[in-house]
């Protein structure tokens, strides 16, 4: 059940209808909950629905055992349980796809951050095995986050206040509304008019064609992940339950560790939180910069067991360990304006670089789109006018100053319930008039 696609939309729709008909009676909230996160994995596959729902319970009770557990070497032991359990959902689905519908890497990071915290005396385990539940089956954020901890989620059931503030609908609403316009008129449209041919056959291609391709890729897959996080917070926001945000302008950023403050947050914060700072030797010189590298080799084989991935998660543990040894000898001072500008296009311009190898099959193919970009050639017959356009009002809208979105937001909640609907209706048609190919499944969702 794909979060763009109309069983999903009916779906959130009849449960918002229930949740809220039962918000006076506050204990059944988390109860409703769980009920419909099962049957969002059913939904995907019979088997989801009873292996996740079961991991997260024996996580639950690993929780409660490590808080009542006096014996360091029991915690140690029951942790590490903990560690098997996600672990291993993670590679049992990622290690045969053939039989696994959508990964769990994003249930079971979500789910560790429970018995993680916990273990570290950092939070109190659930009081309720369904607030439990509620929290780490959480279906808005099964697919691709955002990765909420639970610390954070668990406490909110007992926030939900009823009705649903007008505000926090029509913000929830917009958020839907943004995130499909981001994946089938922006997201699917670059890929299907070029990007997937470029990388596909990139041999067939001039040097300005591959180049337009690898612009459109990074764009497509911003547009693709972000318009899915929009509609995963509005789904939420709509149960009265908030989710971190998880990107802000990304290709902003003047260096790659800023990069990565701005691009999957909740990733970003989860592999400093859980893994760097879990690792070896932090505090001696080489230390921090070998596990940043370490970490995001780490990354990117958790995007998939290929060279392709090693490579990318390479180049960017490399990339933060120069910025780290830069700012280390010439410490954090902030760039001029014009510095900025030229330090955020080099930071476009490596990730876009990294960005092909992310994409490409194989090493080999990610090697044709660079010798074709060495080429030269300048032929563009391929790169139509219709792909020129939607390529450059993705970048425009993704370097608006964020006070336009807030009041584009602003101007949106605030409007007549007729306007929000006609805005919504009007998106719809153009969704209809521009994805007459079908929207594909968002990137992320196979991670």
């Amino acid at each position: 059940m794909a979060l763009t696609s109309p069983e999903y939309l009916c779906f959130l729709a009849i449960l918002f209808a229930v949740y809220w008909l039962a918000g006076a009676r506050k204990a059944w909230l988390p109860a409703i909950v769980v009920a419909a996160n099962v049957f969002f994995y059913w939904r995907w596959a019979p088997i989801y629905a009873a292996i996740v729902p079961a991991a997260a319970t024996v996580d639950y009770f690993i929780a409660w055992a490590i808080h009542l557990s006096p014996e360091a070497g029991r915690r140690r032991l029951l942790m590490a349980l903990s560690l098997t359990v996600n672990l291993g959902l993670i590679a049992v689905t990622r290690l045969s796809p053939g039989t696994w519908v959508i990964s769990l890497s994003f249930y079971a990071f979500q789910a560790l951050t429970g018995t993680i915290d916990v273990f570290r005396g950092d939070s109190r385990p659930s009081p309720s095995l369904l607030r439990h539940l509620a929290s780490a089956l959480f279906f808005p954020t099964t697919l691709a986050g955002p990765i909420a901890r639970l610390s954070a989620l668990i406490p909110q059931w007992d926030a939900v206040r009823a009705p649903l503030a007008e505000a926090e609908g029509g913000r929830a609403l917009f958020l839907i509304g943004l995130g499909a316009a981001k994946k089938f008129l922006v997201a699917d449209y670059l890929a299907n008019n070029l990007v997937e041919r470029v990388f596909d056959t990139p041999k067939l291609y001039s040097a300005v064609e591959v180049l337009a391709g690898v612009y459109g890729y990074a764009f497509q897959l911003y547009y693709d992940f972000s318009g899915y996080t929009d509609i995963a917070i509005g789904s939420a926001l709509l149960l009265g339950i908030k989710l971190p945000a998880n990107f802000n302008r990304p290709y902003e950023a003047a260096n790659i560790a800023e990069f990565w403050r701005r691009w999957h947050i909740t990733l970003s914060n989860w592999l400093r939180d859980y893994l760097v700072f879990s690792l070896p030797g932090q505090r001696t010189k080489a230390g921090p910069y070998l596990g940043l590298i370490l970490t995001m080799v780490l990354g990117g084989l958790w995007h998939g067991f290929a060279w392709t991935f090693v490579i990318w998660g390479g180049l960017h543990g490399l990339g933060l360990a120069v910025t780290r040894g830069f700012q280390a000898l010439r410490g954090r001072r902030a760039p001029s304006a014009a510095g900025r500008v030229v330090a955020a296009v080099a930071t476009f311009h490596f990730v876009a670089f990294c960005w092909i190898f992310f994409r490409a099959a194989q090493p080999a193919a990610a090697l044709d789109m660079l010798g074709q970009l060495a080429s030269g050639s300048t032929e563009a017959a391929n790169v139509t006018a219709g792909f020129a356009v939607v390529l450059a009002v993705a970048a425009v809208f993704h370097y608006l100053p964020r006070a336009v979105y807030d009041l584009a937001q602003r101007s949106f909640v605030a409007a007549p319930a007729p306007v929000q609907a006609l805005t919504l209706l009007a998106l719809t048609a153009g969704i209809q008039y521009t994805g007459s190919t079908g929207a594909a499944p968002f990137l992320y969702q196979k991670f």
